[in-house]
C-alpha cells in the first residue's frame, strides 16, 4: 500500500508538531508520544482546499458529514507532492484559493457547514470553526458578540494550569446594521407574513450561530430547572438549567454554559436584614460579559420563600449514579433546595458561618 507522509504538520491548530500519512484507505495524524493516532477514512473526504495559513500552508479537508481537518505547517511546494495522491486516493482535486489581504473590517459573513467565514471583495479574510465557540450575546441593538472557548475549558487533569501560558483571542463583535428576512420565508405571502418573518440581521446573526454551535445546547433533559432566580452578580434574573456535567444560565440578554468543573467554591450566607440569604458559586475561570470578568455569582432568595421540586432522573439512574449525593424530591426553603443541588452535582462543599442554620 502507497503512503505519502509529512512531518511536522499540526492537525486543527493545534500547538504540537505531528507526522501526516496519507494512503488509500484514508489518513492519520499522529503527535510524538501519543498512543492514538487521529484518522479519517477516505470515503468521509469531500473536498481538499490549499491556502495560506499562520504557519505556512493549509490543507483542509471538506468531510461529508459537514466538519473539517485542518493541517498546516506544509511548504509552499509541498503542493505539487500532495496533488497527485489526494486525487488518487480520495478521489478529489485540490482547489487552491486565495485570502483576503485588503485589511478591511467590514464584509459579509457566510456559513460553511462547521464554519463562519468573514469574506471581503468575495474572498475570505478570516474563518472562524463553530466549535471553537463558547457564547454569543446581542450586547446590543446592532451588535453580536463570540465569545471562544479558552483552553482547559471544561476540561480535567490540570488543563486550567496549562491553559494560563496561552495568549489567545477570547472574543469578537459583530456590528450588522439593518433588518434581514429568515431563511425559508415566504416573501410574496403578503404584508402580515413578512412581518413575521422580518427581523434585525443582528438577531437573525445571533439565531443562526446559536443554532449551528449549538451554544448553550446540552445533550438530553435537565435533571432540575429553577425559574426566574434573582442574581446580584451580574444582576438580573435567570433560569437555571441544570445536568450532569453542567448548568445553563439563560437570562434575556445572556445566556451561558458553565461546567461543574469550574466551580471552586460554594458559600451560603444570612443578610444582615434576616430577611434573605446570599449563594455564592465561585468561579475558574470566571464568567465573562464582554470586558467583565465575574469570578462570582451572586443569588438572593427570601428567607422564608420555599420550592418544591422532583429530579428528572429515571429512578434506576437515580440509584446508580446520584442517590449518595442528592434526594429524589426536595420540599424546602428555596436557598437550601439550589444550595443541596448545587453541592450534590458539583461536589463541592457548601461553606456557611458557625451561627447560620
Amino acid at each position: 500500500m502507497a503512503v505519502t507522509q509529512f512531518e511536522d504538520i499540526y492537525l486543527d491548530l493545534s500547538q504540537k508538531k505531528g507526522r501526516l500519512r496519507l494512503a488509500d484507505s484514508g489518513l492519520g495524524w499522529k503527535a510524538p508520544g501519543s498512543d492514538q493516532p487521529f484518522t479519517v477514512a477516505a470515503g468521509d473526504i469531500r473536498k481538499a482546499t490549499w491556502s495560506r495559513a499562520a504557519r505556512g500552508f493549509e490543507l483542509k479537508f471538506t468531510l461529508k458529514s459537514g466538519n473539517f481537518v485542518r493541517l498546516d505547517g506544509f511548504n509552499a511546494d509541498d503542493i505539487d507532492a500532495l496533488k497527485e495522491p489526494v486525487k488518487s486516493y480520495y478521489n478529489v482535486t485540490i482547489e487552491t484559493r486565495e485570502h483576503s489581504y485588503k485589511g478591511w473590517n467590514w464584509g459579509k459573513t457566510d456559513f460553511s457547514g462547521q464554519e463562519l467565514l468573514f469574506n471581503v471583495n468575495s474572498k475570505p479574510a478570516f474563518e472562524i470553526p463553530l466549535s471553537t465557540l463558547s457564547n454569543a450575546n446581542l450586547s446590543g441593538k446592532n451588535e453580536v458578540a463570540l465569545e471562544f472557548s479558552l483552553p482547559g475549558d471544561g476540561t480535567k487533569d490540570g488543563a486550567k494550569e496549562k491553559a494560563g501560558q496561552v495568549d489567545q483571542l477570547v472574543e469578537m463583535r459583530f456590528y450588522i446594521p439593518g433588518t434581514a428576512v429568515k431563511e425559508g420565508s415566504d416573501k410574496g405571502s403578503g404584508d402580515e407574513q413578512n412581518d413575521q418573518e422580518e427581523m434585525s440581521a443582528a438577531n437573525l446573526f445571533y439565531e443562526t450561530i446559536k443554532d449551528k454551535a449549538d451554544i448553550g445546547q446540552v445533550a438530553g433533559e435537565s435533571i432540575v430547572s429553577f425559574q426566574d432566580l434573582l442574581f446580584v452578580t451580574p444582576r438580573g434574573r435567570y433560569d437555571v438549567d441544570m445536568y450532569p456535567s453542567s448548568l445553563r444560565l439563560r437570562g434575556k440578554t445572556y445566556d451561558y454554559k458553565i461546567p461543574y468543573n469550574s466551580i471552586a467554591k460554594l458559600f451560603l450566607l444570612p443578610k444582615p436584614d434576616e430577611m434573605h440569604v446570599i449563594f455564592v458559586v465561585g468561579l475558574d475561570p470566571p464568567l465573562r460579559q464582554g470586558q467583565t470578568r465575574y469570578p462570582f455569582l451572586v443569588a438572593q432568595f427570601q428567607r422564608e420563600e420555599e420550592i418544591e421540586v422532583e429530579l428528572n432522573l429515571e429512578d434506576d439512574e437515580f440509584k446508580a449514579k446520584y442517590s449518595e449525593k442528592l434526594r429524589k424530591s426536595y420540599d424546602a426553603p428555596t436557598y437550601e433546595v439550589v444550595s443541596q443541588i448545587f453541592r450534590g452535582l458539583s461536589g463541592r462543599k457548601v461553606s456557611t458561618p458557625s451561627s447560620f442554620k
